[in-house]
Parts: C-alpha cells; sequence; structure tokens
C-alpha cells in the first residue's frame, strides 16, 4: 500500500504550481483525499494507488521534456479518477471531474483545460509530435508496458481481474487485439528517455503476451 500521505503531499506543490492566488473554497487537500478515495475503490486491480504513484515517479523522471510538468501531475492524478472496466467513457467522465475540480480550486481556465485535454488523451496514448505535456504523461502512463518479467506479469494478472466479467475467449481476442495494435505503432514512448530505456523491453512483453493468448 502506497504512503498516503506522501502522496496528499505531492498533490499539493502540483496544484499550487497551477493556480495563480490563494482563492479556494475548499481546503486543497481534500482534493486528494476524494481522489485517494477513487484510486482506492474496491473493484480496481492494477488501476489503483500503486498505478498511480508509479505514473507520478515516472512524470518526475520524464519532467524535463514536459512544458508544464505540474500540469502534467495533476492530470496523472485526474487520468483514472473515473474508472468502471465496463465502461467506454472513463476518460471523458475523468477529464469532467478534472474540469469540475480544478475549476473549484482555483486553477486558471488555460491550466484546467490543458489538464482535461491530456487526460482525454491517454485514451489512445496518441499525442502529436511537438506535444510535450502529452508525450510525458502518456509514456509514464504506457511505461508499466516496459516492466521486468515478473512485474509485467502480476500487471496482466490484475489487468484480467478487473476485467473478470469478460469470458475467457472473449477476453483473450480482444486483448490480443489490443497487443496487435501497439505493436503495430511507430513508436510506443515518444520521449528520447522512453524511446531509449523502454520501447525495445516493451515490445518484448508486449510480443510474449501475445503469443501466450494466441498460442
Amino acid at each position: 500500500m502506497p504512503d498516503l500521505d506522501a502522496l496528499r503531499a505531492r498533490w499539493l506543490p502540483a496544484l499550487l504550481s497551477a493556480r495563480t492566488d490563494d482563492s479556494c473554497a475548499i481546503a486543497p487537500r481534500l482534493y486528494a483525499d476524494n481522489l485517494i478515495e477513487r484510486w482506492q475503490e474496491p473493484h480496481r486491480r492494477y488501476h489503483t494507488l500503486t498505478h498511480l504513484t508509479a505514473v507520478l515517479d515516472r512524470v518526475d523522471l520524464l519532467e524535463s521534456y514536459a512544458e508544464d510538468a505540474g500540469l502534467v501531475r495533476l492530470a496523472a492524478w485526474f487520468h483514472d479518477a473515473v474508472y468502471l472496466p465496463d465502461r467506454s467513457t472513463n476518460e471523458e467522465r475523468s477529464a469532467r471531474l478534472a474540469e469540475r475540480a480544478l475549476t473549484e480550486a482555483g486553477v486558471p481556465e488555460r491550466g484546467v483545460a490543458e489538464v482535461a485535454r491530456l487526460v482525454r488523451l491517454t485514451q489512445g496514448h496518441a499525442p502529436a509530435d511537438g506535444d510535450r505535456n502529452g508525450e510525458v504523461l502518456c509514456d509514464a502512463d504506457l511505461a508499466v508496458l516496459a516492466s521486468a518479467p515478473e512485474t509485467y506479469t502480476a500487471y496482466t494478472a490484475a489487468v484480467r481481474e478487473e476485467y473478470r466479467f469478460i469470458p475467457e475467449a472473449a477476453f483473450r481476442a480482444g486483448r490480443a487485439d489490443i497487443l496487435r495494435q501497439l505493436l503495430g505503432m511507430e513508436r510506443l514512448f515518444r520521449t528520447p528517455y522512453g524511446q531509449e530505456h523502454w520501447e525495445a523491453d516493451a515490445r518484448r512483453n508486449i510480443a510474449a503476451e501475445l503469443e501466450v493468448l494466441t498460442g
């Protein structure tokens, strides 16, 4: 279990860096508490606080590539804040939650719009060339694909558990389609760091999983 106090401590600087003054109707820590509660919903197996922490850690690693790392961190907090595995609207609903919460928290309209855009971008993980914030968030979110084999196996098992309501044959077919789409991408990672350190390992893991699913 991630350290909740440490997570709360990471929220405040990201929020404050996005604000232009101290006006806020609600104590800033309460937004972190609400998000942490969402990330701890009992139906989650992969999209948990562990995933949130990992994405935040990777944003820290990649922050020099971002145009505004603070906004990327806020987007990381919100990117799976709404997560129901049987719905296809999670990214949109998460983006709308970010729009409501960050506006209320005193973030200027431009910053709110950027965070919401980044959250929506995680649906397809296809930032445009030169979208530095998008590249950092998408790379941070996809870096699990480059995990050590045992960690990757645990990741795939957690994903399967989240989709336990889908029959095995249907899940395997759908998962295989997603893996083929990933392998068909010219680049999985857009930042120089991601391309150098994660691309090859991710492709090996994906290919190995695909072989298991279709073998």
